[in-house]
């Protein structure tokens, strides 16, 4: 939680301002960021000194998870993340490959789990991962991408926490996830929430123990309409204790998240927290 908070002061202190122009707002930045979450000892990284929610965050990687690429299948699970970049984005809106309302194209989850072979067919890197890691094996590019820049065409949105690298130690699974852009203020809980679930997650189902989750972040960014919130209201506040993230132990598999698994199977224990903070939200 401190090192949250570091950064944030740190952007407010050291960040030159860049126009960005997908939003038309201007972000002060800072390059390079990194984080750490100890997911050994189930620190849950749920910001305190605002209101969080984590079932939305938990909801969207299931979705990862499952391939989805339609935001109706995200909103049953739990989660309207994908509402606005689906239905919105007026450049997506009219783009021939769009198949129509609530399609989000080739972007996060499809490239994890179908990624287009050049020579037809497709490649499941979430399997792949999942298999090696049963039996025990790191071959040191444990790796799901969704990064794919032949297809940034087809989706309505390019990722932004695009790369996740497994490493296994001694029988202790470690994730390291790059993320090329946050939205510090509103994007970085929800993104760290899913670093913490995919380490935890992948650990319950392949019977390793769970390490230290590395988020790494090239380009930190507060917008200028959230800029006097956070100096003025979010980092006067103390933070407090981290909560405990619980998983239903009956999750068991690739296969148990692929079709039962419920945002019932995810709840968290001592949360506590300030009061909410309506940060604007950039499309």
């Amino acid at each position: 939680m401190r090192a949250y908070l570091d950064l944030c002061q740190r952007i407010v202190d050291q960040g030159c301002w860049v126009e960005n122009n997908r939003t038309g707002k201007r972000c002060l930045t800072v390059i390079n960021a990194d984080l750490e979450y100890n997911v050994a000892n189930n620190e849950f990284p749920m910001i305190t000194t605002r209101k969080s929610f984590f079932k939305s965050a938990i909801a969207e990687f299931i979705g990862y998870i499952r391939g989805y690429d339609n935001a109706a299948d995200f909103r049953k699970l739990g989660t309207k993340t994908w509402d606005a970049n689906a239905n919105l984005n007026e450049v997506w809106l009219n783009n021939s490959h769009r198949k129509g309302e609530d399609d989000m194209g080739r972007v996060y989850g499809v490239q994890g789990r179908s990624w287009a072979k050049p020579d037809g067919g497709t490649i499941d890197q979430l399997q792949k991962i999942v298999d090696h890691l049963n039996q025990g094996i790191d071959d040191r590019a444990e790796i799901m991408t969704f990064y794919n820049p032949g297809e940034f065409h087809m989706g309505c949105l390019r990722p932004c926490m695009h790369t996740h690298n497994f490493s296994v130690l001694d029988g202790t699974l470690y994730l390291t996830s790059f993320q090329r852009s946050c939205d510090v203020p509103l994007g970085l809980n929800f993104n760290q929430i899913q670093v913490f679930f995919f380490l935890a997650i992948m650990a319950q189902i392949t019977g390793l123990k769970p390490g230290i989750a590395y988020h790494k972040i090239v380009n930190a960014h507060i917008y200028e309409d959230q800029l006097l919130l956070m100096k003025d209201v979010q980092l006067k506040r103390e933070p407090l204790a981290l909560p405990k993230l619980i998983i239903n132990p009956d999750i068991k598999s690739l296969k148990d998240l692929e079709t039962w698994v419920t945002m019932d199977d995810f709840s968290v224990e001592g949360y506590q927290c300030h009061e909410a903070i309506k940060y604007p939200f950039a499309v």
